[in-house]
């Protein structure tokens, strides 16, 4: 199923933020948002784009191109006659859409569960559907939002000053080439807007109303909303599966290290690699065992650990994600877990020649190797039942607390007992859940 992309207004509603570009190049959190719309409906499935656009078109074409470094087809279309109505520059597309397809705004930000959901919808001949927002509480600039009235799953009126409404347009569509005929009838009588053909197709009880829920969406119309939606989007990189460190203290300092590195070019694999390497000179330093460098060694480890966090925060903010990179930092996790005991242990060794220190170090290795290795079953139930993980944030923070008090004896003991014992509430919880 193809996508239209409306991208050819002024956006002068916040030309504070354009700089003489066009709206649909504004950056947000490393990405344009036109960008974050064509990645965000490529992960509900959609790879052929056609792209109508007008205002500073050519801008907006140098900047995307085919698609190819997207992994999507993108075709254009000129609309010389942008400044009118966004009807228009939808029916400009009609004679290269003969099917259903997905209509959506350069400037709506949204979630790919809502355009995967909206594709599944059932329509007879000639029925169209539109995303709506019911939760009208959340929408910031509700004076200058396009309303809806829904009546029985069907929208029946839809504009601006509409008073009697109960719910909000969300600017994302699943259309058919009725569309067409309707902004065609709608413009002879006079309205330019999508708005307008959509309100043709309401009298005919041709288009559904499709309920997001709770899922997240914004206009990006002005700078409020701007605001609001980077905010959102960095709220959203906390996971349900996170532990109470991650939360409170990780996240916090991660993604504030994250938007800075967001302006640059840095992958997240070179994030990962970059933790790795962190986590290393803790281990160094951990092995020269005396109270400076065993604090240097806790704290290099806590920052390796909020470092950790930014691989994938850059790669949900800018649509990177892979399955690859998830498994290289784990496995890179993995080796500065077990080298980061062992260097507590080794630089204890060197000054005590205590022989528990290696018992205690190898109870505390076996228990952090389980606590990952059961990770992802238990998450599927930890997001379901609990509130509190022990995992690797909690870990690593323990490390540098007993390092700061220098006592890697008893660290390594409570690891030992922390890990394995979570390790057996996980078999415990498990057994009685289906894997």
């Amino acid at each position: 199923m193809k996508a239209l992309i409306i991208a050819a207004g002024k956006g002068s509603r916040i030309k504070s933020l354009t700089k003489n570009e066009p709206k649909p190049l504004i950056q947000l959190l490393g990405l344009f948002l036109i960008e974050r719309v064509i990645l965000t409906a490529k992960q509900s499935g959609t790879n052929e784009f056609i792209i109508v656009v007008g205002h500073l078109g050519e801008k907006i074409k140098k900047k995307l191109g085919n698609g190819d470094r997207y992994g999507v087809k993108i075709t254009y279309i000129e609309n010389m006659e942008w400044e009118k109505g966004n009807g228009v520059s939808v029916l400009k597309a009609k004679e290269l859409l003969n099917g259903k397809f997905i209509l959506l705004m350069a400037d709506h930000i949204f979630e790919p569960k809502i355009l995967s959901e909206l594709k599944r919808i059932r329509l007879d001949n000639n029925e169209c559907a539109l995303a709506v927002d019911k939760m009208l509480k959340r929408h910031i600039g509700l004076d200058e939002a396009t309303k809806v009235k829904i009546e029985n799953g069907y929208i029946v009126d839809i504009g601006k000053k509409i008073d009697n409404y109960n719910g909000i347009d969300c600017g994302i569509f699943l259309l058919s080439p009725a569309i067409f005929e309707a902004l065609e009838e709608s413009i002879k009588n006079g309205n330019e807007t999508l708005s307008g053909g959509i309100r043709v197709l309401a009298k005919k009880e041709k288009i559904k109303a499709f309920d997001i829920k709770e899922n997240f969406w914004i206009d990006i119309d002005t700078k409020d909303n701007y605001r609001k939606a980077e905010k959102i989007l960095c709220k959203r990189l906390i996971k349900p599966t996170d532990g109470p460190i991650s939360k409170l203290l990780n996240r916090q300092i991660s993604i504030r290290i994250s938007k800075l590195l967001l302006k640059t070019k840095i992958k997240p694999n070179l994030i990962s690699f970059m933790s790795f390497i962190i986590g290393m000179l803790s281990v160094f330093f951990f092995c020269l065992g005396n109270y400076l460098h065993i604090i240097i060694g806790g704290l290099l480890a806590q920052f390796s650990s909020i470092i950790d966090g930014c691989d994938g925060e850059i790669a949900r903010l800018k649509s990177q994600e892979s399955s690859y990179g998830a498994w290289f930092d784990a496995v890179l996790d993995r080796y500065v877990d077990a080298l980061i005991i062992f260097g507590m242990a080794y630089g204890y060794w060197n000054l005590h020649h205590n022989i528990g220190i290696w018992i205690v170090s190898f109870i505390a290795l076996i228990g952090s190797f389980m606590n990952s290795y059961t990770a992802d079953k238990y998450d599927n139930v930890f997001k379901k039942k609990f509130k509190i993980r022990v995992g690797r944030d909690i870990r690593l923070f323990l490390i540098m607390i007993g390092a700061l008090f220098n006592q890697i004896f008893y660290t390594l003991i409570i690891l030992g007992i922390l890990t394995n014992v979570e390790s057996i509430k996980r078999l415990y919880i498990l057994k009685n859940d289906t894997l």
